[in-house]
């Protein structure tokens, strides 16, 4: 009877409590702002209102916007000759980041898909780190949508108020204008910030396996088996496979998205008869700096984790180098004093170098570290096993992926050469209209 009576699920096991959501959890402030950004899609009816309010301020309002207030027989000041771009531009990418974002809530669940599910096999310092970085991903979405917000704001509220008689209106041209600005003030800052918060968390994912990379680095100057090592590895590797490909449409899409804009965008104002001037073009250029921002985002934290992931082939490589010195010094019957005289000679500690380190000491982890490791390999782990680690490293570099291509730095390099190439085509074709 005690046996049948105890409970079928051990609510104090380590994986459970790690997996299951609850009200209390570290999520509770996150799902609350995503409540506030209309993004909540926890159940049926936040779900039917978050749709409700991305078609309205997503689609709908921009529409209005641009068919009723194209305002064709305004004066110079007051035309909108790009705003179809700008419209167009932030619609299209804004629908991509929210049903992207749709579709990861809906499949995933938000907890499974910020790996909260997952850290219970992490260290505490992986754990703390990822939710203090969670907490400042809010701060990192207000720092890109606010000055955005500010800058269109000043721009609409000088819009309707020194055109008041010139914008159509209906009724009283006041509350017109008033709610017409707060429409569109309302549809900007929400696109905005779901094309930010797409890019933040995956800025947030991406920081996770940063964390755990940094974690997995202390292996190397520890006396650890290769077993335990290649095992962990491949748990960052896996990881980072499911993050290239939950991400890797958006990313792709958001790529070809945010550079046809900026081409449409050079394209019309570099006419012959286009005209210029921060009163016409000021909105296009936020829209273009807006874009890039996220795209930018997108592009420096895939770098960044690819970067630290093959970072590790580097460090691998050392302390095999390192264990094999030691091990060889000390079969040839070196003291201890010998051995800390050689390093000393080889370590290089004058005093323009022991400055350039503590220039560089705050950048470097230890994935990056120059120091030599301390060798605890060569009493435990042979020199076929720790060439067999090194050898695995080099042929399986992880990273964030798109359909095959790494996103690296030579990855950004080839992006922006295509790019440069097509500005340059576009401005010889410009050039030899005129």
């Amino acid at each position: 009877m005690e046996e049948s009576s105890e409970a079928l699920i051990n609510r104090n096991n380590k994986k459970f409590t790690r997996c299951v959501s609850h009200a209390q959890d570290e999520l509770r402030s996150f799902r609350s702002y995503l409540r506030w950004m209309c993004v909540d899609q926890s159940n049926i009816w936040t779900a039917t209102f978050s749709w409700s309010m991305f078609v309205l301020f997503g689609i709908i309002v921009p529409a209005i916007s641009h068919f009723l207030l194209a305002c064709s027989t305004c004066d110079s000041k007051h035309k909108r000759p790009y705003d179809s771009v700008v419209q167009v531009s932030l619609s299209s990418v804004a629908s991509l980041s929210f049903i992207s974002l749709s579709n990861f809530v809906r499949k995933y669940g938000l907890r499974r898909f910020l790996f909260f599910d997952k850290l219970w096999d992490d260290s505490e310092t992986v754990r703390k780190g990822y939710t203090q970085q969670l907490n400042r991903s809010l701060k990192i979405l207000s720092i890109f949508v606010l000055p955005c917000f500010v800058a269109e704001g000043a721009y609409k509220i000088w819009w309707y108020a020194s055109g008041a008689s010139q914008i159509p209106f209906l009724g009283n041209v006041i509350l017109s204008d008033t709610v017409a600005c707060i429409m569109e003030l309302t549809s900007w800052l929400y696109r905005t910030t779901v094309i930010f918060l797409v890019c933040v968390l995956f800025r947030l994912v991406c920081h996770l396996q940063i964390l755990r990379l940094q974690d997995f680095a202390t292996v190397f100057h520890v006396d650890s088996d290769v077993g335990s090592v290649l095992s962990e590895h491949l748990r960052i590797r896996r990881h980072l496979r499911i993050i290239s490909h939950r991400f890797r449409a958006f990313i792709l899409w958001s790529l070809i998205l945010v550079t046809g804009s900026q081409f449409v965008s050079l394209l019309i104002s570099t006419k012959a008869n286009s005209e210029l001037n921060i009163f016409l073009a000021g909105e296009l250029a936020l829209c273009s700096m807006t874009l890039v921002a996220a795209l930018l985002i997108l592009l420096r934290s895939a770098t960044k984790i690819t970067h630290k992931a093959q970072a590790v082939t580097c460090l691998a490589t050392k302390w095999h180098v390192c264990a094999t010195l030691d091990s060889f010094e000390v079969d040839n019957g070196e003291t201890p004093t010998a051995l800390a005289a050689n390093r000393q000679v080889f370590s290089g500690d004058s005093d323009g170098e022991l400055a350039g380190d503590d220039e560089t000491e705050e950048e470097e982890d230890d994935l990056d570290s120059t120091k030599f490791i301390p060798a605890y390999a060569y009493s435990t782990i042979s020199y076929q096993k720790r060439q067999a680690l090194v050898t695995y490293f080099e042929n399986n570099r992880a990273g964030i992926t798109v359909f095959g291509f790494t996103l690296d730095r030579t990855t950004l390099h080839r992006i922006f050469g295509v790019q440069l190439a097509l500005v340059l085509w576009l401005l010889g074709k410009t050039i030899n209209a005129l």
